[in-house]
Formats: C-alpha cells, structure tokens, sequence
C-alpha cells in the first residue's frame, strides 16, 4: 500500500532479536494472537514501503513471520547492535548503495505508517545526508529531565547538531527554576526536542556504520547515532506533531498494549 508522502522503493527493515532481560522472548510476545514482530511488520507494511523485511536472530522468529506471510532473514547471532543486524540484511537482500532503508524497532507495535514515510522522503530529499530520524517538541518538564528520553537539537536546516541524555539545550535564565520545581515548571521557547528512535539510511551507508570506529561522546552517552555525527557525517531530522506510540519494553507495556488493541492478557 502506497500512501503520499516518501516515493515508493524504500526498504523497511525490522532488527528482531530474541534475547531481551526485560522481556524474554519479546519479539514473539503475544498481542490478539499474533507475535509482536508480526505487528510491527503488518504496521509497516501500510507504509509506503516496496518491501517490509525482519532481521531476525534465531529461527522461530523467522518461523513465526513465515506463519502470518511476512518475509524475514536469519541474521547472526553475534551482532552488537540492531544496526549491525540490518547491515547484514542490507547485503543479503543485495541493495544497492543509493537504495533507502528504514528501521523500524521490532517492539513498537503502535508505529504510524506515516511516520515512517516522512523519515524515508526526509532522506530521499537530503542527499547532504547519510541518515535521517524524528523528534517531536517536548511539553512536559519530567520529559525534558529525564535521562531516559533522548534529545536532539537542530542547525537551520534542521540536521541534527547533537544528540543527548542531558536537558539539551541548556536554558541559562530557567534551568534553576526548572530544576526546583520540576513537573510544575514551565519549558523554554522554542520548545526542546525529544528523538524518536527511527532511522532510515541509505545501503551504502549502513553496511559501512559497523566498519567506523565506536566514538567517544557515543559511548559516554550511550547513544549510537553519535558515531554517526563523530565520523563527520550528517543525520536530517523530520518534525512531527504526533508523539509516537508506546513500545514495549516491559511486561507493564506489554500489558498497556495489549489493553489498547482490545486483546486479552
């Protein structure tokens, strides 16, 4: 299905990995019935994508998909980042350097297809850059100071200048009073910006991501796409209004999900 926006071609990818502390086994986590890595595939596929694939790490995953008509690859084991995961898919499936690639977190049941569509036409639309992401404005003060939510701030073409864990940018005449009163504590205008943890990348690109050299500022943050602006690369990031659905990290959210889409536990 072809929806307006990015043009038809792009590639969505879906690391699906089986190992998972939080939540064992979560990509094959049951929501009405289907696997949650299947969701996320037929989510997808609404999408304005030729081809929706899953990268997957162990042959049930493969097995399952295979049950409900999705296409999925068996990747190694070994990988240390979805990222690497989709680097091998990329050359399984045999993409060329120029073609478009969008990852899609295998637990984000409740992603927009339009989101996706926008992150792919961002890319095709900036041949300055190798990547592109999301961010939507931040409203709510606990958001803005937690260090769980990811941050970004943008040049005036709207390519990313930096990605942080910190409340980013740093609001000389309001922080103090932010960090006293925090939830009840007005934001800065222009409003900060919360990443969303969507890429897309051209093929050439991604198959040489695993080959550069891990960055420090990456690893101080824990944050992989500063690797990407380390090594002098550029990453565009599409503006949205919409927040994006919750993914699932927990059984707590894996819960909520399954009460959203009307299933039982």
């Amino acid at each position: 299905m072809n929806t307006p926006g990015a043009k038809p071609g792009f590639t969505v990818l879906i690391p699906a990995r089986l190992a998972s502390t939080r939540l064992p086994d979560k990509p094959l986590a049951d929501i009405a019935g289907v696997p949650m890595v299947v969701r996320v595939a037929q989510r997808a596929s609404k999408s304005g994508a030729s081809r929706c694939v899953v990268a997957a790490d162990d042959q049930r995953i493969v097995d399952a998909c295979g049950a409900h008509g999705v296409r999925a690859l068996l990747t190694r084991t070994d990988h240390a980042s979805g990222s690497d995961r989709l680097a091998e898919a990329c050359t399984l499936l045999g993409l060329p350097d120029d073609a478009v690639v969008v990852n899609v977190q295998g637990d984000e049941p409740l992603i927009e297809p339009a989101l996706i569509d926008a992150v792919a036409e961002q890319l095709q639309q900036r041949s300055d850059c190798v990547m592109s992401t999301a961010a939507h404005a931040i409203a709510d003060a606990a958001e803005f100071l937690n260090p769980n939510v990811v941050k970004v701030v943008l040049d005036r073409t709207g390519t990313a200048l930096y990605f942080s864990r910190a409340p980013i940018a740093w609001w000389r005449d309001g922080m103090a009073s932010l960090l006293e009163n925090r939830a009840g504590a007005a934001l800065p205008s222009p409003a900060p910006l919360r990443h969303i943890g969507i890429y897309a990348y051209r093929a050439g690109f991604l198959r040489q991501f695993p080959l550069l050299a891990p960055a420090p500022l990456e690893q101080l943050e824990s944050l992989e796409q500063l690797r990407v602006l380390w090594h002098g690369q550029r990453i565009a990031v599409h503006l949205t209004e919409q927040a994006p659905g919750m993914g699932v990290d927990t059984p707590q959210d894996l819960q909520r999900v399954r009460e959203l889409l009307g299933a039982k536990p």
